[in-house]
């Protein structure tokens, strides 16, 4: 009932507000345009509609601080052209008249008046019928009293009286305050949706192709630190080992002649270090695309992830069917670098690991009941993971206090 309460004053507050703004915009707006279009050809309507653009960003500013309240959530500010830095006064005088927004900041000036009008009426009627009729019964009387009054029953054939009058307003009022909340949430968001396309519409557009950007950088970024690293892993952990084995078989056939014993060590040696090799690139080829997570699917691959984990894994995944590649791989390396990070700093007993969706977002949720102290700065286990979900639009929040326990949750738009 607060809600719906805060609601009715947020958007009445809008409405009644935005009617005298519309109509300062409307005119200002109507009468620079007309007066800088006018005189254009003799340059001083050049100076006019510039003057007229820059108050239309003000007033349109006004009317973009009003919009988060009604929408629910922030709107981006508009990037406006500047003038270049060397420009001369000319220049920086008509700078204005460059940019597109100045020029949709004016248009709303003059678009939203009707509507705003339209919409204040709403507000205006719809606030005057709750008040009057469920506050009838007070002043009805007094109002029957009066000569040669008809009231409303009586016009509609209801009869002439005085609790009939009563009894017909009160329900007039009651159908008025009933409908008042989604009345006035109509008007708003038809008001506001208007200002969202026209003042907004472009900076969201903008807002997003830096979220592409940002994301393909990531994207670049996380694919050269993960092929960084695994240049350095395959050095010092598989080339080491197959140089030195290279070194013992060459030693062994040198040998072979003169001390067939010590040949036979040395290639039991040999043996002993290609497994390790082998389970070494198996390590590492889990982290770029383990065969099980491109042919069974996430719930499988992850299963094996928790396997092979040093500390108990507790896995619950509750979703089922097979995503893009690119998710599943996102999910797969962020499941497996925390996995990692546990094992190696948490000090942890117990990890849980849970995989869920909700609407067209997957959500990962990483849980341990170690030390504490794991963030996402650069040189720390978790700080690629930023990256790596950037790429596919998504996000991940760590919540790890010092003491513990520590809980990170991915969520990864999925469709």
């Amino acid at each position: 009932m607060r809600t719906v309460l805060r609601r009715i004053g947020t958007d009445t507050r809008y409405l009644l507000v935005g009617f005298p703004v519309s109509v300062i915009f409307f005119s200002l707006a109507l009468t620079g345009f007309a007066a800088g279009i006018g005189t254009v050809v003799v340059w001083i309507g050049v100076p006019i509609l510039a003057t007229t653009l820059l108050v239309a960003r003000g007033m349109a500013d006004v009317e973009r601080r009003m919009l988060p309240e009604v929408l629910g959530r922030p709107v981006p500010h508009p990037r406006y052209r500047p003038a270049p830095e060397n420009a001369g006064w000319f220049r920086r005088m008509v700078n204005p008249l460059t940019s597109g927004q100045s020029w949709l900041d004016l248009l709303y000036g003059i678009v939203a008046f009707p509507i705003s009008v339209v919409t204040f009426v709403v507000a205006v009627v719809w606030w005057a019928g709750t008040i009057l009729g469920l506050t009838y019964p007070i002043y009805g009387w007094i109002v029957a009293r009066i000569p040669d009054n008809h009231g409303l029953a009586e016009l509609l054939g209801f009869g002439d009286s005085v609790l009939m009058e009563v009894v017909f307003n009160t329900v007039i009022g009651l159908l008025f305050a009933l409908t008042l909340p989604v009345m006035l949430r109509g008007a708003a968001l038809i008001q506001a949706g208007l200002g969202r396309a026209m003042l907004t519409g472009v900076a969201e557009l903008h807002e997003r192709i830096d979220d592409l950007a940002q994301g393909r950088a990531a994207a670049v970024s996380a694919e050269a630190n993960a092929l960084r690293r695994l240049e350095r892993d395959i050095h010092d952990g598989p080339q080491q080992r197959l140089v030195s084995l290279a070194m013992d078989l060459s030693r062994a056939q040198r040998q072979l002649k003169r001390d067939p014993q010590a040949v036979e060590e040395m290639l039991s040696q040999a043996i002993t270090s290609t497994r390790e090799t082998l389970d070494e690139l198996r390590a590492l080829s889990r982290g770029i695309a383990p065969p099980i997570l491109t042919d069974r699917g996430l719930a499988p691959a992850l299963a094996a992830l928790a396997g092979r984990c040093t500390i108990p894994v507790e896995l619950d995944i509750q979703t089922t069917g097979r995503f893009a590649a690119a998710i599943e791989n996102t999910v797969y390396f962020v499941v497996a670098e925390s996995l990692t990070n546990v094992a190696k700093h948490s000090h942890a007993t117990i990890c849980t690991v849970t995989l869920s969706k909700a609407g067209g977002v997957l959500l990962l949720t990483i849980g341990d009941d170690g030390v504490g102290g794991a963030h996402t700065a650069k040189g720390h286990g978790l700080s690629g993971l930023v990256d790596r979900l950037k790429a596919v639009d998504g996000s991940l929040a760590v919540d790890s206090p010092m003491g513990g326990p520590t809980v990170i949750v991915a969520e990864v738009p999925c469709g």
